[in-house]
């Protein structure tokens, strides 16, 4: 029994840790577009990189009060330069793609939702409280990203964004609650609905209703 306990834990962070750094990767790509975008150099471009994919989780580990986990993981800062040096030097292809900032920032978005849930329920906090963890680590990277660009942080707006992350956390979380946590279907399935509904928002022209407009009629 002991035994099972200790290989189920070992492969739950093995899980985390790979979802951790996929995510960082296409953030860390969607970060440095970004800076593209702002005609930014290329130290302001590798800053930008690396907050977009870093600062939701950093943000995470503060709260938890726990170690930040890129301050003792080389493997995550290697990461992120690997990605932002992919978008630098394939970022006139990556505009030819109109697409291309969307698709990363939602495949990161995604991964990172599950990977700060996961954390959460690792340090034994409540379901709502894993959940909004997740949220705050797919986001807060790019809420801080915008700011620096002097952006309206994108999940200020009306677009479809955090709802998209809680929609699959909230599956995530009632799977793992029913015995199917860190398996390939659940992983796949919450990650997918988080894509599904940020697309179709994005398609459909779906908009969270604005806090002036709420009981204005006009």
């Amino acid at each position: 029994m002991y035994k099972n306990r200790r290989i189920f834990r070992e492969s739950r962070k093995v899980i985390l840790d790979v979802i951790d750094h996929i995510g960082v990767f296409f953030l860390a790509i969607s970060g440095v577009l970004t800076a593209s975008e702002k005609d930014m150099d290329f130290f302001g471009g590798y800053i930008i990189a690396f907050i977009a994919s870093l600062g939701g989780g950093t943000l995470r580990d503060l709260l938890l009060n726990t170690d930040v986990a890129w301050m003792s993981s080389m493997s995550l800062i290697i990461t992120v330069m690997l990605g932002a040096t992919i978008g630098i030097f394939f970022q006139s292809s990556f505009r030819e793609m109109r697409k291309t900032f969307f698709v990363f920032d939602t495949l990161g978005m995604s991964l990172f939702t599950i990977a700060g849930l996961q954390k959460g329920l690792e340090f034994d906090q409540l379901p709502f409280v894993a959940l909004l963890l997740g949220v705050i680590t797919a986001t807060f990277g790019g809420v801080i990203r915008d700011v620096l660009c002097n952006d309206i942080p994108l999940i200020f707006r009306k677009e479809v964004y955090a709802t998209a992350c809680i929609s699959g956390g909230g599956i995530y979380l009632v799977g793992t609650y029913l015995g199917f946590g860190n398996s390939v279907p659940l992983l796949v399935i919450s990650m997918s609905v988080i894509v599904i509904i940020r697309t179709l928002a994005v398609w459909r022209k779906w908009h969270m209703p604005l806090v002036k407009n709420v009981f204005n009629k006009k």
